[in-house]
């Protein structure tokens, strides 16, 4: 399928490992021009050397304006913004919670993207395919007990991106939130060890248990996310806006 997406600009958060990686390698095999962040300057050096990029904590706002300026600039433009940026935040029970752990994982989490998409209208004006995708969690759509502030924060995504549609749509721009599931990668796999000591059990009871909610007994991979976002991205997405798209095997619950 050719999804149109040839000479693309697109900037991606957090682009140098996981979903973000997935994300950036599958804008370039459509023939996208990208730009990315990362806090790991490790990573970002592994990166094609074609993508434009610089370190960037999107906790600060200062750094989220450097960047942003800088990759519309070498761009050329922008059509695509996906806001991937997050971290699990801590797995404790609510009163436990450090309200600096709080902050930083709605600071990173959600109000990043707020601070990326302030940057990014404008230019998104002069597109003819402008769109933006803000990746949410099912923690975003069920909750998720002793994940206060990560599943706040994703539920802060979808009521954000739903909003853009409505103040955007006016200006041909479409916003949309994705939700993963349990996914494939180191970072489920230490959310999950948290989870086990936390509990006192093992890993495998704590992954038993994360798939006795889900209808396929599977992890998502960062490619099939990847791929809905390209999708979503591409003129023939052009009328899907407002919308919050799971991609987790039908997930009724976390645990």
């Amino acid at each position: 399928m050719n999804l149109e997406l040839e000479g693309a600009r697109v900037i991606v958060t957090a682009g140098a490992q996981g979903i973000g990686r997935a994300i950036v390698e599958g804008f370039l095999a459509e023939g996208a021009r990208v730009a990315t962040c990362d806090i790991d300057e490790a990573a970002l050096a592994s990166l094609p050397p074609e993508v434009w990029q610089q370190r960037c904590d999107v906790s600060d706002a200062g750094q989220i304006e450097s960047f942003m300026q800088g990759a519309i600039a070498a761009l050329g433009g922008l059509d695509v913004l996906v806001n991937n940026a997050g971290i699990a935040g801590p797995t404790s029970p609510v009163e436990e919670i450090d309200p600096e752990a709080w902050e930083q994982c709605l600071s990173v989490s959600l109000t990043s993207q707020f601070h990326c998409v302030r940057h990014a209208v404008p230019a998104l004006r002069q597109s003819g395919n402008a769109s933006i995708l803000n990746l949410s969690s099912m923690a975003g759509r069920v909750g998720f007990a002793l994940r206060t502030p990560y599943a706040a924060a994703k539920w802060g995504v979808i009521g954000f991106t739903k909003s853009l549609s409505i103040e955007l749509g006016k200006d041909s721009i479409r916003a949309n939130a994705i939700l993963p599931g349990i996914v494939a990668g180191d970072r489920q796999r230490r959310v999950l060890e948290a989870k086990a000591q936390r509990l006192g059990k093992s890993f495998e009871e704590v992954e038993a248990a994360a798939f006795s909610y889900t209808s396929l007994k599977e992890y998502v991979t960062p490619q099939q996310i990847a791929d809905q976002i390209l999708f979503l991205a591409s003129p023939r997405g052009r009328t899907i806006s407002g919308q919050a798209i799971s991609v987790c095997g039908d997930g009724q619950m976390l645990a």
